[in-house]
């Protein structure tokens, strides 16, 4: 039954096909004129279907999961979930290779309806996320990432495609097309451009003021928003190891249901000092309160991580395989998702096949020309960065925290990412990280290079940039845009949601025709399977009638 070269021919014609012909066939395959035979007996689409292709020996074939996932099985169903980033991807990938079966964002739960999927990527409570799955999780899985990292990935995110994808592109002022086209990140593009996209995209708005901010507000505004999802990184991570405790996301005390919700439910409608803890708090006893959905059964093993994976260690050539053990071992905490896990001899191969080979998804690593380093953050955003890591060190530190093996991982990780930005601190206040005015820089710094730039550059123009860009003097009046900003943030953000609820309806459609695809592809398997099957015996064929020797003298 040697029929592997023509399945990998149909797998190499459908590469958008979502099969999961796998089968363990490490004790019975055997090699025949380097074609691989499958015994008939393992060979049913219910074997193959139970585990990832092992070859024995160490060696491996990874293989698309299957995506049509039947509402019969019963899985024991992992979050993954983690800061929004490009590594949560990195994860289930792994998660999707090691058992053959496919993971389901927390949007497509909420817009596509329930199903069956085992894995599921979550951003929630962030505001990019959502619970769309109810009840459906088991055990959560908290993915962390180097604060810094997160920070650049999140933006990217946050703009990917520019805020032109999230509006009609015939919205666009005639003077800015072309110069920003669809599916571009901007922030590789010139600083003007980018900035042109988002004032284009301000003209959708009511309005606020009379004219558009400047570039120095939009610059100081977004630096505002980093400096806030610094805060929002460390709260996240509180929220999950805590069990889905209620904290203000500024100050992380302990808060009240009404002011969480302000906090996580309205994030674009209300101004930062709206939120201020001890204006919607104040004083009042506040006892602990944990989020609805994290109370009862609604996740069988509480929302509290079982483990803590590390998104850079995963792509460690070192550090690496050791972490997708981990992954597998947290899959192997209950047989119903175990059952499905590649056996142990494999997992170093599974690695080898997504990481090093750069087989499944793509993630953020494939990026062209991405590298962080570009991008640089100024002394004021590295010393809040390093503050809320050493608040999460010295939290999970505690007596209280130091049996549970997640809080010394997260300890662990974080001094890793608190020595690599305090060696970043170190060269800026060296100045051998040259910032400029487009950089990171936060709040203070930005203020402070106004305040020079006010007082050296007459011109008014912004060096490297259009220099028909206006920015501010001492002698200008400062507005409050604030509310003009977050109006408009508030308005992407709808869009945004829109454009998730296509994404997530478009996924759908291309999950229907991954589905045909592998049918195509089973059917083709099991023709090539009969064609070569070992012929009957002859007893077994059906003889011709011969006529009798009279009969044929008679005739």
């Amino acid at each position: 039954m040697a029929y592997a070269e023509s399945a990998s021919a149909l797998y190499n014609n459908h590469q958008q096909s979502s099969s999961s012909e796998v089968v363990d066939i490490s004790s019975a395959a055997t090699t025949t004129n380097n074609a691989l035979y499958i015994p008939p007996s393992f060979d049913t689409i219910d074997n193959r279907r139970k585990m990832s292709l092992n070859l024995g020996g160490g060696n491996c074939q990874w293989q698309p999961p299957s995506y049509d996932v039947p509402e019969t099985l019963d899985f024991h169903k992992t979050i993954i979930a983690g800061f929004p980033s490009g590594d949560k991807r990195m994860i289930f990938t792994q998660m999707e290779a090691l058992t053959g079966w496919p993971a389901k964002d927390e949007w497509d739960f909420k817009f596509l309806g329930m199903s069956n999927h085992p894995f599921i990527k979550a951003n929630y409570p962030h505001h990019e996320g959502t619970w769309g799955w109810d009840t459906a999780a088991d055990q959560v899985v908290m993915m962390i990432r180097n604060i810094r990292k997160s920070m650049i990935e999140y933006h990217d995110i946050l703009y990917d495609l520019g805020v032109v994808y999230h509006f009609d592109i015939d919205d666009i002022d005639s003077s800015h097309r072309g110069k920003f086209p669809p599916h571009t990140n901007p922030f590789h593009l010139p600083i003007e451009n980018y900035v042109a996209a988002r004032e284009a995209a301000a003209n959708n708005l009511a309005n606020l003021y009379s004219e558009a901010p400047p570039l120095e507000d939009w610059l100081g505004w977004r630096d505002l928003r980093v400096m806030d999802e610094i805060k929002w990184y460390g709260w996240f991570i509180d929220y999950w190891m805590e069990g889905g405790l209620m904290r203000d996301i500024y100050t992380h005390q302990i808060t009240t249901p009404e002011h969480w919700e302000m906090l996580v439910k309205y994030t674009f409608k209300y101004t930062r000092d709206e939120l201020d803890y001890d204006t919607v708090v104040g004083n009042q006893t506040v006892t602990p309160n944990y989020d609805p959905h994290c109370e009862g059964s609604k996740v069988t093993d509480g929302c509290e991580p079982v483990a803590v994976i590390s998104a850079e260690k995963l792509r460690d050539y070192t550090e690496g395989p050791p972490e997708t053990a981990k992954i597998a071992n947290v899959l192997l905490n209950d047989d119903r998702t175990g059952q499905y896990v590649i056996a142990q001899e494999a997992w170093d191969c599974i690695w080898e096949e997504l990481i090093e080979d750069g087989k499944g998804l793509k993630t953020v690593s494939d990026k062209p020309g991405y590298n962080s380093e570009e991008y640089n953050f100024g002394a004021e955003m590295l010393d809040e960065m390093i503050a809320e890591l050493t608040r999460l060190i010295d939290k999970y530190s505690l007596p209280e925290w130091s049996s549970k093996a997640t809080a010394n991982r997260v300890v662990e990780l974080l001094t890793e990412h608190h020595t690599l930005i305090q060696t970043e601190l170190a060269d800026v206040e060296l100045g051998l990280r040259k910032l400029s005015d487009n950089d990171f820089l936060g709040p203070k710094e930005r203020a402070r290079r106004r305040k020079l730039q006010g007082k050296d550059d007459k011109s008014n123009t912004v060096s490297g940039i259009d220099n028909n860009v206006k920015r501010k003097t001492d002698d200008t009046e400062d507005k409050d845009y604030s509310k003009y900003f977050l109006e408009m943030d508030a308005k992407i953000w709808k869009a945004r949601q829109k454009d998730m609820k296509h994404r997530a309806l478009e996924s759908a459609r291309e999950e229907r025709i991954k589905q045909r695809a592998a049918r195509i592809v089973r059917k083709a398997i099991r023709e090539a399977r009969e064609s070569t099957a070992v012929p009957k015996k002859m007893s077994e064929f059906k003889q011709p009638k011969r006529m009798s020797a009279t009969k044929k003298m008679m005739e």
